[in-house]
């Protein structure tokens, strides 16, 4: 099975042909990356463009920036591969992964993976993690999205989620920004899709390293969860 690969990038000009380079580094799995620039004000997007490829490649830009739910609505429509991750481009997360995340698809046992950065440890003991109240958010809003979309996850919003392109397909992805999350989630559950957690290697880092996210997408998080478990039809 051919593997797609969606990368958002907005200003990752630290870490990105690292993370290019551990990518293709999987030479056991076939793939398709799939970059998406959002519109970066570094020079990520040039060192993307000087990359020397070995994989199927594609480049995508946005002209302004609309956050990361907006890049995989983009590079959405470009989906060769039978399998699909997302991958965030700042070296949270390993893709010496890819090969557990995507065995349970294969092997048919579902059609959607998540990642866990807190299945088998204790969560509040995580030293990956930079601080304790982001251990904690993530895992209040954990219980909410399985209360409300009926799922066991211990982490519901781990940046690796993987699914199918037939599932991905059967879902329209409306948030542009880190909503997509709850959204996916939310839509997934209501194709009655059961999701297979899979612990993963997780580095955090801080906002001064370059993290992007905010309290605010936290409250977004509730506001999306609500909206897609409770409201919206599908």
């Amino acid at each position: 099975m051919k593997l797609t690969i969606i990368i958002p990038v907005y200003n990752e000009k630290k870490t990105i042909v690292k993370l290019l380079d551990l990518i293709e580094r999987q030479v056991e799995i076939k793939k398709q990356i799939i970059v998406v620039n959002d519109c970066s004000t570094d020079n990520s997007f040039e060192l993307v463009n000087q990359y020397n490829f070995s994989s199927d490649y594609l480049l995508l830009s946005h002209s302004q920036n609309l956050g990361k739910g907006a890049c995989i609505k983009t590079a959405k429509k470009y989906v060769e591969g039978e399998i699909v991750i997302i991958q965030d481009a700042d070296l949270e997360y390993n893709p010496d992964d890819y090969k557990l995340l995507v065995e349970p698809i294969i092997k048919r046992k579902s059609n959607v993976v998540y990642g866990s950065r807190v299945l088998g440890r204790n969560r509040y003991r995580n030293k990956n993690f930079t601080s304790l109240i982001r251990i904690f958010v993530n895992h209040v809003l954990t219980i909410l999205s399985n209360l409300l979309n009926n799922q066991s996850l211990t982490d519901a919003h781990t940046c690796y989620k993987v699914c199918t392109k037939s599932v991905l397909d059967k879902i329209e992805l409306i948030e542009n920004d880190f909503a997509f999350c709850p959204e996916f989630t939310s839509k997934v559950s209501k194709l009655n899709e059961k999701i297979y957690e899979i612990p993963i290697q997780y580095s955090g880092r801080t906002y001064a390293e370059g993290k992007k996210i905010r309290s605010i997408d936290g409250l977004k998080a509730i506001s999306a969860l609500i909206k897609y478990a409770l409201f919206s039809s599908k």
